[in-house]
């Protein structure tokens, strides 16, 4: 049948041409971009989820980013805590120094008085003005922020707390025993017979002589004078009778220390506090619970270690068993080391003020105390007591050093490094839905351009064909 109105073979070349040059478009498109989705019409599920992989790379890429950031900034700290700690080192050398009071003139313990002034100056200067792009490190700006805490608690330092979404952490401790020292008891006035002891604590032993009929209290002023060397006190068992006996105590709380009496001739008998004969006697640790955790006594001290909380404090020696709390309201620095902004990938640590009048403790002094005018300086003679305080800030020092080094290697690297292998993986899956495979494009190019220039012929002919209707009309 022949027609010439309708050419149903050139609608079916068209079509079937539209049809390759769409495909080799696209193809095309996809060799020029290198992307498989160009579109939303290109594979609307592959762009959806595309899309929520970009945004998940962006976020990893910015945690990396702030990972390295927050290393940078504690690797900062870090560099000023070690002239910190030269400065101390320093500064016992000249303490340990002036102690040897019958080889110095006053003239050279007041120079080493003047070096021991500059150099806690010094430390207090690198304190205020340590920082980083204008974020304060080392001047208690980043320490955190407590309210509430009571007498019951003589020191506090909280290393991290996670507040999430709340605007303050409630910290409640509960001492279910207190600490206790080493005690033993000579139940007695006087000796006997001519006795020689030998005391003995955690900071050394000493022997001591006495003769028959010494009175119990000479026996006390005679072992309290050598007390910094055996750790062991002596006081009447009775303050107000001479005749009660002698009471011997640890000069410190805890477990690790102890008293022990021994006589290595004549007789000292020593009891418990229950009255049963013993030579040697321990202390006892704290045992608390701190917003229902079990802690770890040291002594007075109590830490603790969890995922949202991490502190050590100490407790007042007069402090029975009991409760105390307080809360913590803010500071510390925030790190945010995941991909998102959650409280469960967010890290914070506290780093106080390493200022002269910030180390040391209640117990032995703060570092402005050793300098002129200070209750233990140099020229003041009180070299001892200035030595402790130094050993204080000395350890105190050290372990904000130890601890920030602990949360760059253990926190932020390990943190950087497990993103790294995230990215590359989110990386490989964003690159599998919308990358372009070029051997299969460029094969689909080649079948595509065939396809086109066939069509192309298919619809010549087909456009020809009508014509064969003139030889009807002509009859040729």
């Amino acid at each position: 049948m022949a027609r010439i109105n309708t050419n149903v073979a050139s609608l079916i070349a068209q079509n079937g041409l539209a049809n390759s040059q769409k495909a080799l478009n696209q193809t095309l498109q996809r060799l020029s971009t290198g992307l498989r989705i160009n579109s939303g019409a290109d594979d609307p599920a592959g762009l959806i989820a595309s899309e929520s992989l970009k945004s998940e790379m962006a976020g990893i890429q910015q945690a990396i980013s702030n990972s390295s950031q927050a290393t940078n900034v504690i690797s900062t700290a870090d560099g000023a805590l070690t002239e910190v700690s030269s400065l101390l080192q320093d500064i016992k050398a000249l303490v340990v120094q002036s102690a040897n009071s019958g080889a110095l003139s006053p003239e050279e313990i007041q120079a080493n008085q003047l070096q021991v002034d500059s150099a806690v100056q010094s430390i207090t200067r690198i304190a205020g003005t340590t920082s980083f792009a204008g974020l304060h490190l080392l001047d208690g700006s980043l320490d955190y922020i407590t309210s509430g805490v009571s007498s019951a608690v003589t020191s506090l330092n909280i290393s991290q707390a996670n507040l999430g979404q709340q605007a303050s952490m409630p910290v409640n401790v509960n001492v279910i025993s207190s600490a206790k020292v080493a005690d033993l008891q000579f139940r007695g006035s006087a000796i006997a017979q001519s006795t020689t002891l030998e005391i003995a604590g955690n900071t050394g032993v000493q022997t001591l002589s006495f003769v028959s009929g010494t009175a119990a209290s000479a026996i006390a002023f005679a072992i309290n004078n050598i007390s910094d060397s055996t750790g062991v006190k002596a006081a009447l068992i009775t303050a107000s009778n001479a005749a009660s006996g002698i009471n011997f105590t640890s000069t410190d709380f805890g477990s690790k220390s102890f008293v022990s009496i021994q006589a290595q001739s004549g007789s000292f008998t020593t009891t418990d506090t229950t009255g049963a004969n013993k030579t040697r006697a321990e202390g006892a640790d704290a045992v608390a619970t701190i917003n229902g955790a079990v802690t770890v006594g040291d002594g007075l001290s109590l830490k603790l270690n969890t995922s949202t909380l991490d502190l050590d404090l100490t407790l007042n020696a007069n402090f029975n068993a009991g409760q105390t709390s307080f809360a913590i309201t803010g500071g510390g620095a925030l790190f945010q080391l995941g991909a998102q902004v959650a409280s469960n990938q967010q890290v914070s640590i506290g780093i106080g003020s390493v200022a002269a009048s910030r180390l040391g403790n209640n117990a032995v002094g703060f570092l402005n105390d050793i300098v002129t005018g200070g209750a233990n300086t140099l020229v003041g003679g009180k070299s001892e007591q200035a030595s402790q305080i130094v050993d204080a800030a000395i350890s105190q020092v050290a372990t904000l050093r130890g601890r920030l080094g602990a949360f760059e290697e253990n926190t932020l690297q390990t943190n950087s490094d497990s993103l790294q292998v995230a990215l590359q993986n989110v990386t490989s899956s964003e690159s599998t839905i919308t990358d372009a495979d070029f051997a299969a494009e460029t094969s689909n190019l080649t079948r595509e351009q065939v396809l086109t220039q066939a069509g192309t012929s298919v619809l010549a002919t087909a456009n020809s064909t009508p014509q064969t209707v003139l030889t009807l009309l002509t009859g040729r």
